[in-house]
């Protein structure tokens, strides 16, 4: 179940089912009582958003034009030729989608009577109602997600109105208590840092209020998970979940001015925004680094906040999380924020491998969030540092873009410097140092084991190996590809060979293990094959792992088995080849097979 909503009165709460085979929207009763069924669907529903008279509900559901009824293919018949003429004709996670796009739809909770309400070529997300019930606002979506607008859906004519810089973004938006007003978070030039605007739905004018907000709210970065929708507390201000330097907080945004104040700084990660009619209580996804996911509630009269479930709290007693320091390293008149992860029973006496991980993105970035796969890596003897250097979001806009047509520059050296600070320590062997990375994170752990011959084992997982193949065959190359490497390859080709881990694979020493999802669309399996080949002809020992229907966020939604293998070979190739024998019995250590003491979960930023 998914995609849970109260109604406005607060007496029933609309969710949607997936059993596999079919999909539901359920209403249940809070009193009490069997939930109804209002919807059935052979295609996946979400985005559900109620009328503000409780009448109907708002969802998303795909749709495609060739076949309105999502009948299924005559059993024994081939699949159809595919035919597009259209860049976004796929899409990671979804796979191939030729003119199938998500459209509005909304149901009517007593009848069960559907209508669609938009039909054109591009996704809509996240409807919206407006207060008087006449609107709903979604994000038109185009180029994956890369590019969007605010769609204002007037319910009776279905006639769209869009919303928004016509070149950028739009993140999180939210409708005033009037429904006269919508702040919205928006970026004209496609930078991942967004800024607050307000658009006036009665004059149709739309102002800027920010030029380079320092915190990012939600969806300022593309997630697989619902954004946090900000919520108007009255006429003027607006409660917003934002990020800044990797930890999570509560905002308050004046509608008026953009000027956003901090309310409560977690000092780690939340997620999701739910807030009670009265506007007293906040509730909230919450994590953080000695913490798994949890519910937290916040209190603004008093200012306090309580975690109200232990769910992680087995876990956390069986595997304890490590303990952590943060580090700040200055360099070039630009600081990288650090963190290093301690074994279990840490003893500054003794000496311990170390192993670096790079976040994806290059816009992604890390904090103060449960990752389980540097916990498992600790709890099994390792130091692990992970850091946001130049290019991570977070920061704002002119730390986001340092990174733009500078890959494997500036952002590398800020990496190694970390590094190096923390191999200086007495108690970090740098013989024995390893460097992992996921996606972008991958791009930057093939980079750098062509760069250098410091690392005695490397884990790269689903890189962007090639550069300009990744132009052509990501299903974001073409439009993130321009964004980031200024141009296509053959204006810039020189760049694009300069680059790309590819032209440098040749002289790799490094052991390393490749781990990559077959169904990967993001950076496809391509490039991990190009990679895997690259290393093994310069003689260099290589392993790789390919996962079958994994897609490039097969880490947070893949099978539970592939997840554990994944995590488990990771683990097994560090401690291959950074281990001494003599050093640890593998019988003790946490997420070996043979311990019965199970790894935890998670995995890392995928970008």
């Amino acid at each position: 179940a998914g995609s849970g909503r109260w109604s406005s009165d607060g007496g029933e709460v609309a969710f949607a089912q997936d059993d596999g085979s079919s999909r539901r929207v359920r209403v249940l009763p809070v009193a009490g009582g069997e939930s109804r069924v209002i919807l059935t669907s052979r295609q996946p529903v979400g985005g559900l958003d109620w009328s503000p008279d409780g009448t109907a509900l708002a969802y998303v559901a795909p749709y495609d034009p060739e076949n309105p009824a999502g009948a299924e293919r005559p059993e024994g018949t081939p699949p159809p030729v595919r035919v597009t003429r259209r860049y976004d004709y796929k899409q990671d996670n979804r796979g191939y989608l030729g003119d199938t796009r998500l459209q509005v739809h909304v149901v009517d909770v007593a009848s069960g009577t559907i209508r669609m309400l938009t039909r054109d070529g591009f996704d809509h997300v996240d409807p919206q109602w407006s207060p008087d019930g006449t609107t709903i606002a979604a994000k038109q979506a185009t180029q994956n997600g890369m590019h969007g607008r605010l769609a204002l859906i007037d319910l009776a004519s279905g006639v769209e109105t869009l919303v928004g810089p016509e070149t950028g973004a739009v993140g999180v938006w939210a409708w005033s208590p009037g429904g006269d007003r919508i702040l919205f978070a928006g970026d004209e030039a496609q930078t991942w840092q967004t800024d607050w605007f307000t658009h006036d739905v009665t004059s149709g004018e739309t102002r800027r209020l920010t030029d380079d907000l320092q915190v990012l709210p939600d969806a300022g970065y593309p997630t697989v998970v619902p954004p946090s929708q900000p919520v108007w507390l009255d006429d003027r201000r607006v409660l917003v979940n934002a990020t800044r330097a990797g930890s999570s907080g509560l905002y308050e945004t004046d509608a008026g001015t953009g000027e956003t104040t901090l309310v409560h700084d977690t000092g780690a990660t939340r997620s999701g925004l739910s807030v009670d009619a009265s506007r007293r209580w906040v509730v909230q996804g919450a994590a953080g680094l000695d913490l798994t996911g949890e519910i937290a509630v916040f209190d603004r009269e008093t200012g306090t906040e309580r975690i109200v479930t232990g769910y992680g709290a087995d876990l956390l007693a069986e595997a304890p999380p490590a303990a952590w320091e943060r580090i700040d390293i200055e360099r070039g008149g630009s600081v990288t924020e650090a963190w290093l992860l301690f074994p279990p029973g840490f003893d500054p006496a003794r000496q311990y491998p170390v192993i670096l991980d790079i976040h994806g993105g290059p816009n992604g970035f890390y904090g103060y969030a449960f990752n389980g796969t540097q916990q498992i890596l600790a709890s099994n003897g390792f130091l692990v540092v992970y850091a946001n250097p130049r290019g991570s979001g977070s920061y704002g806009r002119q730390f986001t873009q340092a990174v733009v047509t500078d890959w494997g520059g500036e952002d590398y050296l800020d990496l190694m410097a970390v590094l190096d600070e923390v191999l200086v320590r007495p108690y970090a062997d740098a013989s024995r140092t390893g460097i992992y990375g996921y996606s972008y994170g991958g791009y930057m752990t093939a980079w750098a084991i062509g760069q250098s011959d410091r690392f005695a084992a490397a884990v790269c997982g689903a890189p962007c190996f090639d550069l300009e193949s990744f132009y052509g065959t990501s299903d974001i190359g073409h439009i993130f590809g321009e964004l980031q490497f200024g141009g296509q390859a053959h204006l810039v080709p020189e760049w694009y060979a300069a680059h790309s881990p590819s032209n440098f694979a040749h002289r790799t020493t490094t052991p390393t293990l490749i781990v990559h999802g077959e169904a990967d669309d993001r950076c496809p399996i391509g490039q991990g094959e190009q990679m895997f080949v690259a290393l093994a002809k310069a003689g260099c020992e290589v392993e790789f792992a390919r996962y079958p229907g994994g897609s490039h966020m097969m880490l947070r939604n893949g099978p539970p088995a592939h997840r554990a293998d994944y995590l488990g070979r990771v683990l097994a190739w560090f401690q291959d080849h950074l281990v001494t024998a003599n050093e640890v019995d593998p019988a003790e250590l946490v997420g070996n097979p043979s311990s019965g003491v199970a790894g935890g979960g998670g995995g890392t930023t995928a970008g």
